[in-house]
């Protein structure tokens, strides 16, 4: 038995995904990146060792 060419629709279907794929990692080295800026500033403070006003 041998393995038939896959269909047209399977390959267009892929280059879908990578696509896809690729737009969801560059979203999350963004969010990651941006987290990341934020936690290393030097005035960043946790809300819990903020003063609180009065």
């Amino acid at each position: 038995m041998s393995l038939s060419k896959q269909h047209e629709l399977h390959e267009r279907r892929f280059g879908r995904n990578v696509g896809v794929g690729l737009v969801l990692a560059a979203l999350i080295v963004i969010v990651f990146g941006l987290t990341v800026v934020k936690v290393t500033r030097p005035e960043f403070t946790t809300p819990a060792t903020q003063a609180v006003p009065e």
